[in-house]
């Protein structure tokens, strides 16, 4: 799967800034590749980026229109098929990572025909998998984990996978989701496997390699999570992580979209090794990532310091802070 870039990233009229994390995500990580971002009457996030209509962005050299916009259940919304119409009309691609296929779109499907365009949708493989096995391979794998969706798991295990690289460590980000893929350019989107190949799935994305080489493998969801529980627990059998980075947000109260209060950070740590003991009796957590983005500096730094002490493990804000103690401590693992 080759995405031309640069990218038109599409937002709709996404209700808040959690809802463009897709187009966020791409920015952060990969903004070289962005020329701007289209956005519908009502949209409540902004990516910081230049506003292009489709004209001006195929002017200007876009490649690829992606829909930048999650939503529960991965649904795309009926009134944004005009602009992804208009897209394929004016010359470029369309990217989508939501669970609606684009493919399955009649009029996006005689727009692409008609111009000779392509329609990518990411979170969508015609490959086969195996199921799990939990047969013990070669190589070293940490997984980031969460106490709810949309907490920074993302960005943690590639904030991890830069450090490493920048120490000269082998280190490659697995991505498991449609954000990470668009950043990437590879990965399997796990939500999208049927659920009895989930975790073969997971073997797949991680697989046998030299023993000094990490995969970081992008988490998804919680084990707390009543929507999501599955597929975070798919991932944790399947890539039988040496290690495991917990990520939380710690302005919620209740999990997204539903009403259960957020898990406890040392019940995440103990349910996670309880569980992955299934595929690797030696798993463990070497520190916990805390999304500060709604705190301001001074309340990020208590936040953190308070944690660190409560739980007697190396924390921080992959973002504010770097991620080096959690690499300190896989070295130390590997030495």
């Amino acid at each position: 799967m080759q995405i031309r870039t640069p990218y038109l990233v599409f937002l709709g009229d996404v209700p808040d800034a959690l809802a463009a994390k897709t187009g966020q995500g791409i920015v952060d990580w990969r903004r070289e590749a962005v020329a701007g971002q289209l956005r519908l009457p009502g949209c409540q996030a902004d990516l910081g980026v230049p506003e292009l209509t489709v004209e001006q962005a195929a002017a200007g050299g876009a490649k690829t229109l992606v829909i930048g916009a999650v939503n529960p259940g991965g649904v795309l919304p009926k009134a944004w098929q005009r602009t992804i119409v208009e897209a394929l009309d004016a010359g470029l691609d369309v990217a989508s990572g939501l669970h609606t296929r684009l493919s399955q779109l009649p009029e996006v499907v005689r727009a692409a025909k008609r111009r000779g365009r392509r329609l990518f949708d990411v979170r969508h493989t015609d490959r086969q998998f195996h199921t799990g096995s939990g047969a013990k391979r070669p190589g070293k794998r940490l997984l980031t984990v969460g106490t709810d969706c949309s907490v920074g798991k993302k960005y943690a295990a590639l904030a991890i996978e830069r450090e490493m690289r920048r120490r000269g460590i082998d280190a490659e980000y697995r991505a498991t989701g449609q954000t990470g893929i668009l950043i990437a350019g590879s990965g399997i989107a796990i939500d999208g496997v049927v659920s009895d190949f989930a975790a073969g799935a997971a073997e797949t994305l991680s697989p046998d390699n030299h023993p000094d080489h990490w995969d970081i493998v992008e988490g998804q969801g919680s084990l707390f999570h009543p929507s999501f529980a599955g597929v975070t627990l798919a991932l944790l059998h399947g890539t039988q992580p040496d290690a495991f980075v917990v990520c939380h947000e710690p302005t919620r109260k209740t999990m997204r979209n539903v009403a259960n209060p957020m898990p406890k950070i040392e019940d995440v740590i103990a349910a996670t090794v309880a569980l992955g003991r299934l595929t690797n009796q030696a798993i463990r957590c070497v520190g916990v990532a805390i999304n500060t983005a709604a705190l301001d500096s001074s309340a990020a730094r208590r936040c953190v310091e308070r944690a660190r002490v409560q739980l007697d493990l190396p924390v921080c804000d992959p973002m504010r802070d770097g991620v080096g103690e959690f690499v300190d401590g896989l070295r130390l693992e590997t030495d």
